[in-house]
């Protein structure tokens, strides 16, 4: 290859302070690793002299500890967007010593493309092989990587020898004509593509090759307990009546589930429902529990954004993937969360809620109102316009201390207008058709804990006035206000 192979040091020296950089992936699966540590140590010696350095972070969603972490923790990072999860990087987020835009996933590529953030400097790529005419098969995420290649001014690539060349034809690369010329996405079915199998690069932008033997570590999910099983229960049970009474397509219809325990538990439970078909998923992330599914038959096929799975998954894929080749598409994340798309397939959403309220509005992001957990990511993209959007949770936390479901979310995510069902281990709360004080009473009476639901039923009268939403102000953050003050939401009096 006629390309500049170098370490990940010497590559590093290419990211100047206040550098704006893309980096490639989707969660840990696809991001760069030794060429973001080397920036946390140039930033330490650079610290360490008395310099300034700190860089604007673009990513596809959250990233590995190797990225976030590292750059967090050497105090590189002086914005980011669109998601994050890492732990150091949110304390500083809540400490306004880095700069955070939460965004919808979907919107990031095209806001790029728009010119709405500035000029991206470098891009950071991990990839499986690249040719010497600039043809890329990346990893096992996608996220905004295709727009970071074409519209950066240079491009440091990570050849990371643990992922297979044979990766090449899992990818489906595309990016839609910016506006006013855009055409419709032709995605059709969970199976069509679009695009192209590679990514293709501009060899004079590559600057730096850095090879690299890192594989992608993402954390073990915890195992399903009782509250998570029954709310996978849940909600399968209550697709499989909607299935039976006609409301559902008899095909059925294509899944989108987000991150996380709850969503491993919902897959886990929709695949043992036998009134449930064989189904598809569009996503964004593809988890240990599809994977399961699909070696079971219980899912045909699953597009996503990444791959984020296990250490023994992702080897059980890699030694398998001529199974695999046929039954995952790994996309763009502006077109794994196309509104466009979505509403065309007819998804099925879950997603999980951190807090929602009685009238059916949902906080993804803020505890207590003012202090960021990770982010928005894609559930707004899926929500708004989904066939049928569920918000899954349960229904205490803490030993019983807080309870999610509240008179007034303290943060506003998704609206009552889009947030179609809920789901606790408690039950089950279809709110559409329903007016704010009908699905103020199922939700208490389906989804709320036995120990906060008098309380709920206390504030509903108490608010239960001449108006459309009663609400009455100077009680409605009354538990928020209590759980502040004694850490329990139990002592909270209307």
């Amino acid at each position: 290859m006629g390309y500049n192979f170098m370490t990940a040091d010497e590559a590093a020296l290419f990211v100047k302070n206040g550098y704006k950089v893309g980096f490639s992936g989707f969660t840990a699966a696809g991001t760069p690793k030794e060429v973001p540590a080397a920036i946390a140590r140039l930033a330490e010696a650079e610290h360490a002299k008395g310099n300034e350095y700190q860089i604007s972070v673009f990513s596809g969603a959250s990233t590995g500890d190797a990225l976030d972490g590292n750059l967090a923790r050497a105090n590189a990072i002086k914005f980011r967007t669109p998601y994050q999860s890492n732990k150091d990087l949110r304390g500083l987020i809540n400490s306004g010593e880095t700069m955070y835009s939460d965004m919808h996933l979907s919107h990031l590529a095209q806001e790029l493309r728009y010119g709405f953030f500035g000029n991206i400097d470098v891009a950071i790529l991990e990839v499986a092989d690249i040719t010497d005419d600039g043809e890329i098969v990346l990893t096992a995420g996608v996220g905004i990587a295709p727009t970071l290649a074409r519209i950066a001014d240079k491009i440091i690539i990570e050849l990371n020898h643990t992922q297979p060349k044979e990766l090449k034809g899992m990818h489906d690369i595309y990016e839609p004509c910016d506006a006013p010329h855009r055409r419709e996405i032709p995605i059709y079915s969970v199976k069509d593509r679009a695009g192209s199998a590679v990514v293709k690069v501009d060899p004079k932008k590559v600057i730096a090759v850095v090879e690299t033997n890192c594989e992608t570590v993402v954390a073990g999910f915890t195992p399903v307990d009782e509250v998570t099983a029954k709310i996978g229960e849940n909600v399968a049970n209550f697709l499989a009546e909607q299935l039976k009474c006609g409301k559902i397509p008899a095909e059925f219809l294509p899944i989108q589930s987000g991150v996380g325990n709850v969503a491993n538990a919902v897959l886990g439970s929709l695949g043992k429902n036998t009134e449930i078909p064989p189904f598809t998923m569009y996503t964004e992330v593809i988890q240990d529990s599809v994977i399961d599914l699909m070696k079971q038959g219980r899912i045909s096929f699953a597009s996503g954004c990444s791959l984020t799975v296990s250490s023994p998954v992702m080897k059980e894929i890699y030694s398998n993937l001529d199974f695999f080749r046929d039954k995952i598409v790994l996309r763009p994340i502006e077109i794994s969360n196309n509104p466009e798309v979505v509403r065309r397939l007819g998804l099925i959403t879950i997603n999980t809620a951190l807090e929602a309220d009685i009238f059916g509005n949902v906080n993804s992001t803020h505890v207590t109102g003012t202090k960021m957990m990770n982010g928005l990511g894609g559930s707004g993209d899926f929500t708004r316009n989904a066939f049928i959007s569920i918000y899954t949770c349960p229904s205490t936390q803490k030993d019983g201390k807080i309870s999610p479901i509240v008179p007034m979310v303290s943060h506003v995510d998704h609206s009552e207008h889009d947030v179609k069902v809920i789901v606790t281990e408690q039950g089950v709360a279809d709110l559409r058709g329903k007016s704010p004080i009908q699905r103020a009473e199922t939700i208490i009476e389906n989804c709320v804990n036995p120990e906060y639901k008098q309380l709920m039923w206390d504030y509903l009268k108490l608010a239960t006035k001449r108006s459309h939403t009663p609400h009455t102000l100077s009680a409605a953050f009354a538990m928020h206000i209590e759980f502040l003050k004694s850490g329990d939401m139990r002592n909270t009096k209307f």
